[in-house]
């Protein structure tokens, strides 16, 4: 019996034209999109389908955009009758994940990362932060790159993807030198990121402060399917878990090789990539092989790709 994934995209998957084909033939998404709009007192249509670009990339224009887009799909789906056992998300991703298991209305879900966009971007001053993704380079020599380079200032992990990659964040002089230090040491490639930000590390504590006082005053349920979390890899155990779980996420290495691993050794055989882009899929294609893992990937974010995915189910 095959066992379902649904995983969910974080910011950088966002694209001017994300979801209109779908919501042009699927009432259910269209629906979403106006939700979003209404919550949020602006078109959400007009961001995601025209932009400009330089709104949309806007943290706190991006997360919800994102999310929107996600969800707009994951209904879609869900009304083929498609179901997964359990569920994961890259960083804003997880919202998505939080959605779909009931934890929490995406009504307060586009609300709260609307705000969360706003309060990641803010933490830090435009030109203070940055980061970098670290091509074909082990975790102990990249570790060893980081610790070399502290003295120019804050450099961390941020985001475990996929054996061979690997994401820093921190200050722009102490990230930069970390890029050339896990050359050194043989980065097949080290290339400096187009953030606005330096998300997923200590610099980012004091946007996760702001963010838990506006966790506290929504209310979340169980989760009605199996929901990993970022920042523990592991099954979210509880609702009292949700709030302390997603302000950690803001300032905390993202552990999405590690929470793959875990989800393929549930027994899941079928990763279904729901959102703009296909980044998910290239990692866990990657997570896969090097467990020797047999697992299908699929993919929807238009009318082919929902097509295609429906038509090998």
């Amino acid at each position: 019996m095959s066992k379902t994934a649904f995983v969910f995209p974080g910011q950088g998957a966002q694209y001017v034209g994300m979801g209109k084909e779908i919501t042009e033939n699927f009432s259910v998404a269209k629906e979403v999109y106006q939700e979003a709009s209404d919550y949020l007192g602006y078109n959400m249509n007009k961001l995601c389908f025209e932009g400009p670009n330089e709104e949309l990339v806007k943290t706190e224009n991006t997360q919800p955009a994102i999310l929107t887009t996600t969800i707009a799909l994951l209904r879609v789906l869900e009304n083929e009758g498609i179901k997964s056992d359990i569920t994961a998300g890259l960083s804003l991703g997880e919202y998505a994940s939080l959605v779909k298991s009931k934890v929490i209305d995406f009504k307060d879900a586009v609300r709260i990362v609307k705000k969360r966009g706003k309060y990641m971007q803010e933490a830090v001053p435009q030109g203070i932060g940055t980061m970098a993704a670290i091509l074909g380079l082990d975790k102990e020599k990249l570790q060893k790159s980081i610790e070399e380079c502290r003295h120019y200032g804050v450099v961390e992990t941020a985001n475990y993807n996929s054996p061979g990659q690997i994401v820093i964040s921190g200050e722009v002089e102490a990230v930069k030198n970390a890029v050339k230090k896990a050359v050194e040491y043989g980065a097949k490639k080290a290339v400096i990121l187009p953030v606005s930000a330096p998300f997923h590390c200590s610099l980012l504590k004091p946007a996760g402060e702001r963010l838990e006082k506006e966790l506290l005053k929504y209310s979340f349920n169980t989760p009605q399917v199996g929901v990993v979390t970022n920042v523990d890899a592991k099954l979210l155990k509880d609702k009292e878990a949700v709030v302390p779980s997603l302000v950690k996420q803001v300032s905390q290495s993202v552990l999405w090789q590690d929470s793959v691993e875990y989800i393929i050794n549930e027994g899941i055989d079928t990763f279904i990539e729901i959102g703009p882009g296909k980044s998910l899929s290239g990692f866990i294609k990657k997570i896969a092989k090097s467990l020797n893992a047999q697992i299908s990937i699929k993919n929807i974010e238009d009318v082919n790709s929902f097509k295609a995915l429906i038509n090998s189910l």
